[in-house]
């Protein structure tokens, strides 16, 4: 049996899966809570499923396969039987219906673009509110700008209407692939679109002049290193070029000295550091 003929049968099954009673699916609840019965669990999820397919035909207009919604709505009932406490009075298809919507937004929100999109609250409610509140608000005002258009659904959903533009421009349009060929060579033959892209990555005469100017200071600290006795050398040394950088408390335990004694070492050693670095190259001193 293929993929598309268990979905079908899936749902077919699921609309033909009687309506439970509320003591019937108290006692279900319970047997699957208390006792793990796999048997009271199926017929509790098979009772719901018409559930998430009705929830699912609400996503559809994002584009992405039906049998897939209703998988991932199955996943949010599955969840919410695992979490449901049958003794509060309430039904379970009120609580399961927030798991089986959650489960539908979040599997959207992963797969609807290439581009991630916000995760937070406010975002997900811009994504899945935008469409309806553009096309109710621009009912009967067709004069309306989009930056109107845009402050008015900022302020119903409680976002930045920089927010709101950058999440229409994006509903707008569709994903386009880096390596999607253009017009931009001089020849006129065509380029990748990642081509054009600007690099944030220092120019080639920067790196090296960065480089050079590393391996400058490197060797004025390692002339200037010579300046201190052995005990300062390591207190500079565990204290000031060493990734993790030693405590004052746990350097003076390992050399028998408090560690108020060990500042006043660095801080000597440090002024000494910094005599050494001006006299033995002034032009430091200008940087």
């Amino acid at each position: 049996m293929n993929s598309v003929s268990a979905d079908r049968q899936m749902v077919r099954a699921a609309m033909a899966a009687p309506y439970l009673e509320r003591d019937e699916e108290h006692d279900l609840a319970l047997a699957w809570r208390d006792d793990q019965d796999q048997t009271a669990l199926h017929k509790i999820t098979m009772a719901h499923m018409r559930l998430v397919i009705s929830m699912a035909a609400k996503f559809r207009n994002f584009g992405l396969p039906m049998n897939d919604l209703i998988q991932e709505g199955h996943v949010g009932l599955l969840e919410a039987a695992a979490r449901f406490d049958p003794e509060r009075d309430v039904r379970f298809s009120t609580y399961a219906s927030w798991w089986i919507r959650a489960s539908m937004q979040d599997f959207i929100l992963r797969n609807w673009s290439i581009v991630r999109g916000g995760t937070s609250s406010a975002q997900k409610a811009l994504f899945f509110n935008l469409r309806r509140l553009r096309a109710r608000l621009s009912q009967g005002q067709e004069n309306l700008t989009d930056s109107a258009l845009h402050s008015k659904i900022a302020d119903a959903l409680g976002v930045h209407e920089k927010d709101v533009a950058i999440m229409d421009a994006r509903l707008s349009g569709s994903d386009t692939s880096l390596n999607a060929p253009v017009n931009g060579n001089e020849d006129g033959s065509a380029a990748d679109r990642v081509e054009f892209l600007e690099s944030d990555a220092p120019l080639p005469d920067e790196q090296v002049s960065t480089i050079i100017d590393e391996e400058r200071r490197t060797v004025w600290l390692g002339d200037a290193l010579k300046a201190l006795n052995p005990r300062e050398l390591r207190i500079i040394s565990e204290r000031r070029l060493s990734e993790d950088s030693a405590t004052l408390e746990s350097l003076g335990q390992s050399l028998g000295i408090s560690k108020e004694r060990v500042r006043q070492i660095e801080n000597r050693a440090l002024e000494k550091l910094k005599t050494a670095l001006v006299r033995e190259t002034p032009e430091i001193a200008t940087l």
